[in-house]
């Protein structure tokens, strides 16, 4: 088929890479414009950009698809098929409605549960016991429109949010190749009314632990938050980030340090597996032990 791809972060290159390996043709990838990024604030292509130029594709990135000019831009290109991942604009009508087969969405997660810009952080802050991945076909709403397949997976009791967007990335790409290889045969279902959430972007705010929460929620926060924003707390003095974690036994005062970074919650404890000090790279609370004495109170 004849595609437009549409995507911007790392999440999205290895559904470009599949559609090219599929034997698709890329009539254009669209992507977010470079943005100021490192020490100097230089500009740096997005993931998705770097690859389409690496890959010899044409790349637009367009601040906004609600122009005249955008659109016929767009139609021009005369494609099949759009497939959107992660791509960072609302899509009007016009666009959605370009393409001969229409727009097609990878959203990473159960639909209709976590629609949104952070399905994959919200899916491990709640606890849910799986997420999965949903192509979806494209309408006006916020992924909102018909499911043409989806997959599951299982959310591990150790699993980080850096972790899950790696498979869910893979898996979606599985996906789109697979619906797109037997488009005419799928049957679009429309989403239930019930069981509707919305995945609210994360905001660096809820990043600082409350040691007092049962120790469940400490560790969701603690690896749903991870790599980023990640969650933070004060360590004598200095601000520390808790990249990995997994539920332990112990009982004591909330922000208690019982031993080998073991920190008692509001109820129960967690362990601490990984954690990054200002300035410095994340390490394994093995390593980080060797330069750093635990406080022990953590707030």
């Amino acid at each position: 088929m004849r595609i437009i791809f549409m995507g911007t972060p790392e999440f999205s290159v290895p559904v470009l890479d599949a559609l090219i390996e599929a034997g698709h043709e890329i009539a254009c990838v669209y992507c977010q414009p470079p943005r100021p990024a490192g020490r100097g604030k230089k500009e740096r292509p997005t993931p998705v950009h770097a690859r389409a130029e690496a890959l010899g594709l044409p790349v637009r990135h367009p601040t906004s698809l609600r122009n005249e000019a955008a659109q016929a831009d767009f139609a021009a290109l005369q494609a099949d098929i759009a497939v959107v991942v992660a791509y960072g604009l609302i899509l009007p009508q016009a666009v959605l409605d370009a393409p001969t087969n229409g727009c097609l969405n990878i959203h990473a997660s159960l639909l209709p549960r976590w629609r949104g810009a952070a399905p994959i952080h919200r899916a491990i802050l709640a606890g849910d016991a799986e997420t999965g991945v949903c192509i979806m076909q494209m309408e006006a709403g916020l992924d909102t429109g018909p499911v043409l397949l989806r997959a599951a997976t299982p959310i591990g009791p150790e699993e980080t949010t850096a972790r899950l967007h790696d498979r869910l990335s893979l898996l979606g790409a599985e996906k789109i190749v697979e619906a797109l290889a037997t488009l005419p045969t799928l049957t679009p279902e429309p989403q239930p009314e019930e069981g509707v959430t919305y995945a609210e972007k994360i905001d660096k705010s809820e990043a600082r632990i409350d040691w007092s929460a049962p120790a469940e929620d400490v560790d969701r926060k603690i690896r749903g938050l991870s790599p980023f924003p990640g969650a933070w707390c004060e360590a004598g003095g200095e601000r520390l980030k808790l990249t990995e974690s997994r539920l332990a036994e112990g009982n004591a005062a909330p922000g208690t340090h019982l031993g080998t970074f073991r920190i008692a919650c509001g109820s129960g404890a967690v362990q601490i597996l990984a954690a990054q000090r200002d300035g410095k790279r994340a390490m394994t609370t093995e390593d980080l032990l060797r330069g750093f004495t635990p406080p022990d109170r953590f707030t």
